[in-house]
């Protein structure tokens, strides 16, 4: 799995609090049936990277005598730097449906990074990753393939000190328009009732056309699609939790003008309509 995907994207940004639901975070789909077949665990970074990462996410399946599985993630505004097979890669912003198909049994190991945290590690705009993943050695050189190597051969030792060892003699000079850059984002992903980019920038002194900027060189995604994808993550979150009966009005508490506009928004990002998604078909 990746960014995405894995929780929140490579992989998923929140953790689930639905009474009852799999805790693998939130932009998983259909995360009951994820729950069955995939685990997740969140591992804190060391205090020194947490100013860049967020957490580490590892992804475990075991699919023998089973058929492939397709795992579907509505990704967050993060980039990710991956170790999985054959070699390591960084995932930027996935602004479609994150589709990851696993077979057979393994693991991925992910670092998440703060929105906007990985521009001072790339050198140049975030947008340039938008959709895209790249080999790790491009940012890292070749020891992230050597490291790579050492987790998917059975390095020993708990994950999190391992990838905290590879980020710390990694860490670029620390950049204060990445940390408001990363307020921002939580900004939106912590309150999905802010809808309108002219409210965001407003509540940090900014222009519309700076707020533009900023997002594209440092998180890779506008600041309307991360309005729209937080809503979205909480509709996905809600109609689980909710069955198909309370659509309506969901559709009105997330701002929607109506529920066809509300249907036509989730069924581009997911894939089905909302009551199809609600119905777990």
């Amino acid at each position: 799995m990746d960014s995405a995907d894995a929780p929140d994207s490579p992989g998923t940004a929140g953790a689930a609090d639905t009474p009852g639901s799999p805790d693998l975070g939130r932009g998983v789909l259909h995360p009951a049936r994820a729950a069955e077949l995939i685990s997740v665990e969140r591992i804190a970074p060391d205090p020194a990277v947490a100013r860049f990462v967020e957490y580490y996410w590892l992804v475990r399946w075991d699919l023998h005598g089973l058929p492939p599985y397709e795992q579907k993630v509505l990704a967050h505004p993060n980039v990710h730097l991956v170790f999985e097979a054959p070699r390591a890669r960084v995932y930027g912003v996935d602004r479609s449906l994150f589709v990851r198909r696993l077979e057979g049994a393994g693991h991925v190991l992910g670092v998440r990074f703060r929105p906007g945290a990985f521009r001072p590690f790339a050198g140049r705009r975030v947008s340039d990753l938008a959709d895209r993943s790249v080999p790790a050695a491009e940012y890292f050189g070749p020891a992230a393939d050597r490291f790579n190597s050492v987790l998917l051969h059975g390095g020993q030792g708990d994950p999190g000190a391992l990838a905290d060892g590879f980020l710390l003699p990694r860490l670029p000079a620390p950049d204060p328009v990445a940390d408001e850059v990363a307020a921002m984002v939580e900004r939106v992903t912590g309150r999905p009732d802010l809808r309108r980019v002219d409210d965001l920038a407003g509540e940090f002194g900014l222009s519309v056309r700076r707020l533009q900027r900023l997002f594209a060189e440092y998180v890779g995604a506008s600041p309307k699609w991360v309005l729209r994808r937080a809503r979205l993550h909480e509709a996905a979150e809600r109609a689980v939790s909710g069955g198909e009966s309370d659509l309506a009005a969901l559709a009105v508490e997330l701002g929607y003008s109506d529920q066809s506009h509300f249907t036509r928004d989730f069924t581009a990002a997911v894939g089905v309509p909302p009551a199809r998604y609600a119905g777990g078909r």
